[in-house]
């Protein structure tokens, strides 16, 4: 990987860390499901009228939006908002790669290996002792929403999988015009007009400044440079850097929210990353199940003589290749941070 792109892939991790400590300044602007639906508003607009044409059929898009943006985000943020704090929020939600794994074995017959199981394992072991730290001083109810976040996320990425989104953008931008509705109507309901019509009066440049910064920054830029590098390098290169979004979101949470890093969290941080790495970092197995026929709205299998072909490296000019169906049914994708890896494709541009 060149400098540059190593230099971007820590960029991106760095991002996705700091936002959970944004995200814990603007819950005190904001009620938290009012925040998820600005957030993805103001990722949709303008953005929308920039990438052109959705690239996936629309069911795609409209399940993704709703498992992505209502459930997770809306779990997560009023888990936070709830005393979940920032810095435990950025890691317990890694575990998002062993509910990714478990759906995928169930949806998609992705059958586990042993070195993945023993990673989700210890994985769930990280788990126990982070809620063992968080209940002898927070909240329970506020770490299992953000547990169900972390599956709501596994559940959005089996769906993003099997939409195979050639362009990752393109993509997310149309998934954000999504939860909005749905998002504004639940936060009517639960949150109440009169907070919300305060909190949008109270708007100041501290509130405005992290809208600005969980829609644009770390969706838009986030998103984009993470799918330009994973069309550029190998899954298996681009991948290991996610396992620095906790390490950044622990630290910030520390360094501008003050919260303390106890050594049960940091014990849990050490089998969390190490269970996340050996879960989506290992090969996968063989499919336990044959893969069904193309829907309309996929693209075409690839010719019998060249169905066990390498992807061809494109220079660097060219538009990102459409995702390529493999034998077992799994396809290339590049919306998120850690997915269940897929096979590899030749080091364009490495």
């Amino acid at each position: 990987m060149r400098p540059a792109h190593l230099a971007l892939a820590v960029l991106v991790a760095a991002v996705w860390g700091v936002n959970f400590t944004v995200v814990e300044i603007g819950l005190g602007h904001f009620p938290p499901l009012l925040f998820s639906a600005l957030r993805f508003l103001v990722a949709a607009l303008p953005a929308v009228f920039f990438v052109g044409r959705p690239k996936v059929a629309w069911k795609w898009i409209v399940a993704v939006g709703l498992v992505l943006g209502v459930a997770k985000f809306g779990l997560l943020f009023v888990g936070m908002d709830a005393g979940m704090p920032a810095g435990l929020s950025s890691l317990v939600l890694q575990i998002q790669s062993v509910f990714t794994a478990v759906i995928a074995f169930a949806v998609l017959g992705e059958r586990p290996t042993r070195v993945r199981l023993l990673g989700m394992a210890v994985a769930l072991a990280g788990i126990g002792v982070a809620a063992a730290d968080e209940g002898a001083s927070g909240s329970l109810g506020a770490f299992a929403l953000v547990v169900a976040a972390a599956a709501c996320w596994g559940a959005s990425n089996v769906l993003t999988r099997r939409a195979s989104p050639p362009d990752p953008l393109n993509f997310m931008v149309w998934v954000s015009t999504v939860p909005v509705l749905p998002l504004l109507a639940l936060s009517l309901l639960t949150e109440g007009p009169s907070r919300d019509l305060a909190a949008l009066r109270a708007l100041d440049w501290q509130g405005a400044g992290t809208l600005g910064y969980v829609a644009w920054v770390t969706t838009v830029f986030g998103f984009g440079a993470w799918g330009r590098l994973l069309h550029r390098h190998p899954a298996s290169t681009v991948a290991p850097f996610s396992l620095l979004v906790p390490v950044f979101g622990m630290t910030s949470a520390a360094l501008f929210l003050g919260e303390p890093v106890s050594g049960l969290r940091w014990c849990a941080a050490a089998l969390l990353v190490g269970g996340v790495a050996l879960t989506s970092l290992a090969p996968a197995a063989p499919s336990a199940v044959q893969p069904a026929a193309q829907p309309a709205d996929r693209a075409p299998a690839q010719p019998a003589d060249h169905a066990h072909a390498q992807p061809v490296a494109q220079p660097a000019d060219q538009p990102p290749v459409p995702p390529v169906v493999q034998p077992d049914g799994t396809a290339w994708t590049s919306v998120h941070p850690v997915d269940v890896p897929a096979p590899e494709r030749t080091g364009a541009g490495s």
